[in-house]
C-alpha cells in the first residue's frame, strides 16, 4: 500500500495543510506583508540601479532604496493622512452645525437660473430636491462621523500600527535585497511548464506595478490638482474634497467631475463667473486629461485594462479587502485575463511576451 504514488498524494496534501496554516499564520499582518511585497515591485527597479552603483553591495543598497521609499511614498501619505482626518472632523462638524447647507446651495443656484430655464425643471420635476438634498447632507454627516470615529480608533491603536510598520519596512529591506533569487525559487517549485511560469510571474510584476501607477498614482495626481483647485478658490477642507476627487477618479468617463463640476456650477450661478469658469477649464484641461497623458506614460498600452473592468473590479476589491483592493482587486482581474490567455496562446506567443 505504500506506493510512490500515495506518498506523493500525502505529501501534496501535507504540503497544502502547511501552507495554508503559514498563511492562517500571517493572516494578522495581512497588510504589511502585501504593502511590502508591493513596494519591492515597484521600487525593485531603483534597487538595481544603486546596487549597480554600489558595486554589488546588497545591503547598502537595499537600505537607500528603503530610506527612499520611506521620503517618496511613506511621509507624504501620513502627512496627507493625518491632515485629512482633521478636515474630516471639521466637516463633520459644520454639517452638523449648519455652516454647511447642501439645501441652502441650491436654493441659491435656482435662485440664480433664468425663468424659462426653471420652468423645464419643473416640468421635469428637477427642481424640487430639496428632500434629496437633506438626506444627502444626513448622509455625510454620518459618514464624515464614521471616518472620524475610524481615525479616532487608529490613533488608539496606534501600538498595533506601528508592528504593522515596522514589520512591513523590515520585510521590504530582505525583498529588496533577496527578492529576485525568492522569485526565482517560487518559479522553479511552481509544477508548471518552465515558460508558463515564467509568463505568469512577469505578468504578475507588470500588473501590480501598472495598477499602482495607473490607478492609484493618476487618482493621486487627480485628486492633488482639485484639491489645489479648491485651495485656490478658498473652498474649506480642500484636502477632503481633493481626497474624494481622488477616490472617484476611479469611475470612467465622470470620476472626479462629481465633486468639481456642481461646485463650478454654483460658483458661476452665485455671480462668481470668473472662478467658476476658471474652475472648469481646470477640471476639463488639467484634471480631465491628466488620466489620458498619463496613464499611457505610468503604464503602457500593453497592460491597461479596461475603464468597465477596472471600476469593477476596484469596488469589488475594496469591498472585499478594504483599502488593499485599490490593488487587489485589479490584479486579481488582470490575473484572470492572464490565465485565459495562457489558455489560449501558443507556445511561441508566451516566449515572446515574457521576453519583452
Amino acid at each position: 500500500m505504500n506506493t510512490p504514488s500515495l506518498q506523493r498524494i500525502v505529501f501534496l496534501l501535507l504540503l497544502a495543510l502547511i501552507t495554508i496554516a503559514f498563511g492562517w499564520l500571517l493572516k494578522p499582518f495581512f497588510g504589511a506583508v502585501f504593502w511590502a511585497m508591493t513596494l519591492a515591485l515597484m521600487f525593485d527597479p531603483i534597487y538595481q540601479r544603486i546596487r549597480t552603483r554600489l558595486r554589488g553591495r546588497s545591503n547598502l543598497a537595499a537600505l537607500a532604496t528603503l530610506l527612499l521609499c520611506l521620503v517618496i511614498v511613506i511621509l507624504p501619505m501620513a502627512l496627507v493622512t493625518s491632515t485629512l482626518i482633521t478636515e474630516v472632523t471639521g466637516v463633520t462638524q459644520r454639517i452638523k452645525a449648519g455652516d454647511i447647507n447642501f439645501r441652502a446651495y441650491f436654493q441659491q443656484v435656482l435662485t440664480a437660473l433664468p425663468h424659462w430655464l426653471l420652468d423645464w425643471l419643473d416640468r421635469l420635476g428637477l427642481s424640487n430636491l430639496q428632500g434629496v438634498l437633506d438626506r444627502l447632507s444626513a448622509g455625510l454627516a454620518q459618514g464624515g462621523q464614521m471616518l472620524a470615529t475610524n481615525a479616532l480608533a487608529i490613533g488608539q491603536n496606534t501600538f498595533d500600527f506601528l508592528v504593522s510598520f515596522v514589520i512591513m519596512m523590515y520585510l521590504l529591506f530582505f525583498l529588496l535585497r533577496d527578492g529576485r533569487d525568492l522569485a526565482r525559487m517560487v518559479r522553479d517549485s511552481i509544477p508548471l511548464e518552465r515558460e508558463h511560469t515564467r509568463y505568469l510571474l512577469s505578468k504578475f510584476a507588470t500588473v501590480v506595478r501598472a495598477t499602482v501607477k495607473g490607478n492609484v498614482l493618476v487618482a493621486l495626481a487627480q485628486g492633488a490638482l482639485g484639491g489645489l483647485a479648491f485651495w485656490a478658490l478658498g473652498i474649506h477642507a480642500a484636502v477632503f474634497w481633493g481626497v474624494v476627487m481622488a477616490l472617484l477618479s476611479l469611475l470612467p468617463a465622470i470620476g472626479a467631475a462629481l465633486v468639481w463640476a456642481p461646485v463650478a456650477i454654483y460658483l458661476l450661478s452665485t455671480g462668481s463667473v470668473l472662478s467658476g469658469v476658471g474652475l472648469v477649464l481646470w477640471g476639463v484641461l488639467a484634471i480631465g486629461l491628466s488620466d489620458n497623458v498619463l496613464r499611457p506614460l505610468l503604464v503602457g498600452k500593453d497592460t491597461k485594462m479596461p475603464d468597465y473592468l477596472v471600476l469593477v473590479s476596484t469596488i469589488g476589491g475594496m469591498s472585499l479587502f478594504g483599502i488593499n483592493g485599490f490593488v487587489i482587486g485589479p490584479t486579481i482581474a488582470a490575473m484572470f485575463i492572464a490565465f485565459w490567455a495562457l489558455f489560449n496562446h501558443k507556445e511561441d506567443d508566451l516566449k515572446l511576451e515574457s521576453e519583452r
